[in-house]
């Protein structure tokens, strides 16, 4: 199978996960299953996963099947039992208060290959064709600073918040098919890279908390929204009378 081939192999499994509406860490079917309904062989099918397991898109777990997203560092039973305990609110208030650290560090450690990492992240979310190619480099690219401490602790700690923030629904509002170039968060990336890259840690951690603040004020209103409608929802059914 050529790479071309993959590659387009790829891309159609990428679309058949975005038309099904699949969720973080959401299982996807068998491979026996996706075989069929894509009318492909099974080293066809496996050719193609490992291209979207290359760019994050999805993990794989031996004897567990296909999932989506990045692979997580803590087993599925305890990302639900993390997911019940936070609010949207409070994972917002923990990246604020650890990834500002992190790019303050990064500056202070990233090694050559660490920067050129990150900066091949924020071009890839730059270019991304859709929201869920973005959001998967997104994540790469913070995962990306993480990794520049070269503390294993934080890294950790920023992992297992990490897997958390992306089980939770968002509920965010697209009106298009992906970023626009002026995508607001381009710019504050470019920022936080460009003090990481001169070794001004404290630029660096100021640009990522203006990141995630500006990160805060878009979604957080959407919260507030998605939530008052399911109360308001909820009030309406137990308000309807029995039929």
């Amino acid at each position: 199978m050529s790479r071309s081939d993959r590659h387009a192999l790829a891309e159609r499994v990428r679309t058949f996960i975005g038309e099904h509406g699949y969720d973080h860490n959401q299982r996807l079917p068998p491979e026996r299953e996706l075989c069929a309904l894509l009318d492909v062989s099974r080293s066809q099918l496996r050719n193609a996963l490992a291209v979207l397991e290359e760019n994050g898109l999805i993990w794989r777990h031996v004897g567990r099947g296909t999932f989506i997203g990045a692979r997580p560092v803590l087993n599925l039973d305890d990302i639900t039992f993390l997911r019940e305990l936070a609010s949207p609110e409070q994972i917002l208030e923990s990246r604020t208060a650890i990834e500002p650290a992190l790019a303050q560090l990064a500056a202070m450690h990233g090694t050559k290959a660490d920067l050129e990492e990150i900066t091949a992240c924020a071009a890839r979310c730059r270019n991304a064709a859709d929201w869920r190619s973005y959001e998967a480099w997104d994540n790469n690219l913070h995962d990306a600073i993480a990794k520049a401490t070269h503390n294993k602790l934080l890294i950790y700690l920023f992992e297992t918040l990490n897997v958390v923030r992306r089980t939770v629904v968002w509920g965010q509002t697209r009106t298009t098919r992906g970023p626009k170039a002026d995508h607001v968060s381009f710019t504050e990336h470019d920022a936080i890279i460009a003090a990481i890259k001169v070794r001004d840690a404290d630029q660096a951690a100021s640009a990522m908390l203006a990141h995630l603040r500006s990160v805060r004020e878009r979604v957080l209103p959407m919260l507030i929204l998605r939530d008052a409608g399911d109360r308001r929802t909820l009030f309406e059914q137990q308000a309807a009378p029995a039929r």
